[in-house]
């Protein structure tokens, strides 16, 4: 939910791809306000989850892969300005985390129950420390961060066996890297690690090292062959690793008593922390999306553009106002749905096709609000915005 990239140098791609992962986040964060009585575990269980369902939480799967290897690309982009000398993105990336990290333990927080009871490290924080990572080995030559940025999105998988038990050493960092659970049980307030940071740090140094791709030296159709060619590695690995249950989820798959049934297994992927058959999947699509709007840049997708401007700004925005819409709606028309193992009664829709509609209408009221923002954030040197 951040971007770097200098604003008079922007490549329309990028923020036209973030925009659309967006509008695909918004939709499963109406879900997880207005439809929790449908719980969605991860990996999905595709007995119990109905396919719209399904293929509504499978679709917000790409949202923090893309966020973060675009953090990454970005990244670049902010250190080698088309219209400028090379500059150093450390001090900025370093600065950028750490406020991300500080946003995500207050404003983001607090705009899921609108009370402190738990907090949770979920997306912002894991950019915010994968930011910090990058600050830390961004003066390495950039083969070594390829090199470490593919060995952990490969690798990590390797890890899934080790576990600590809350008492023993190591636990903490480890809850922190790979293993999502409780940081802190027994305090006035609960600290849960929802986002295993590891293997998003190897996302965002993945992004980071491609970043010459999207140099201006580089002719459009050039870098659009070598994103149709990744993409399509991306997917045949995939389909070779999961097609033959060789390596990269922690669950295999098997055939179904439906065509349907067997597609949704198939395509059941860890989450947390992302498998690497997640992660080529989500890649692999992003890749071709970016490959299109490479030479194929359509007016229609202008407002998607603008939200892709002003990711932040969106983000806390989408947040509050789905929290003030929960209110107004639970005031208005009482409690129709209980969720959790304690059955809290709250207002929620009935249909999945509910969650999209209200989906689109919010993206619309949030629309001239992002472009106001794209525009101030533009045209003001206040120093604060560029954290926006």
């Amino acid at each position: 939910m951040n971007h770097l990239q200098n604003s008079k140098t922007r490549l329309p791609s990028i923020d036209i791809l973030r925009g659309i992962v967006m509008l695909f986040m918004l939709v499963d964060h109406v879900r997880e306000r207005f439809f929790l009585h449908a719980q969605v575990l991860d990996p999905m269980d595709i007995q119990t989850t109905s396919p719209d369902l399904y293929f509504t939480r499978l679709s917000a799967h790409f949202c923090a892969p893309i966020f973060v290897f675009l953090t990454g690309l970005s990244a670049w982009l902010y250190e080698n300005p088309a219209n400028g000398a090379k500059r150093s993105a450390q001090s900025f990336l370093l600065k950028r985390g750490l406020f991300l990290i500080l946003l995500e333990m207050t404003l983001v927080n607090f705009s899921w129950f609108g009370a402190y009871q738990t907090l949770y490290l979920q997306v912002i924080w894991a950019i915010g420390v994968s930011m910090v990572v990058l600050a830390i080995v961004v003066a390495l030559p950039r083969s070594i961060i390829a090199i470490l940025g593919i060995s952990i999105v490969a690798g990590h998988n390797l890890l899934s066996p080790i576990e600590f038990a809350p008492n023993e050493m190591g636990y903490s960092l480890w809850t922190i890297l790979h293993d999502r659970g409780y940081l802190v049980t027994d305090a006035f307030i609960k600290v849960k690690a929802s986002y295993p940071v590891l293997p998003w740090i190897g996302v965002i140094l993945c992004g980071y090292a491609v970043g010459p791709l999207f140099s201006s030296s580089v002719p459009s159709q050039k870098r659009k062959t070598i994103l149709l060619q990744s993409g399509t590695a991306f997917l045949l690995g995939l389909l070779i690793l999961r097609g033959l249950n060789i390596y990269g989820e922690t669950l295999d798959w098997s055939q179904q008593a439906t065509l349907l049934l067997t597609v949704m297994d198939f395509f059941n992927f860890t989450k947390y922390p992302p498998s690497l058959d997640f992660i080529l999947l989500t890649l692999g699509v992003g890749a071709f999306v970016l490959a299109v709007l490479e030479t194929s840049v359509f007016k229609v997708l202008e407002p998607v553009r603008i939200l892709g401007s002003a990711p932040m700004f969106f983000y806390i925005t989408h947040l509050y106002a789905l929290l003030v819409a929960s209110i107004v709606a639970q005031w208005l028309f009482g409690t129709n749905m209980h969720y959790g193992s304690a059955q809290t009664a709250y207002f929620g829709f009935y249909h999945v096709w509910q969650v999209w509609l209200f989906a689109m209408c919010l993206s619309v009221l949030l629309y001239p609000l992002c472009k106001w923002f794209a525009s101030y954030k533009r045209k003001t040197s206040a120093r604060w915005v560029k954290y926006f």
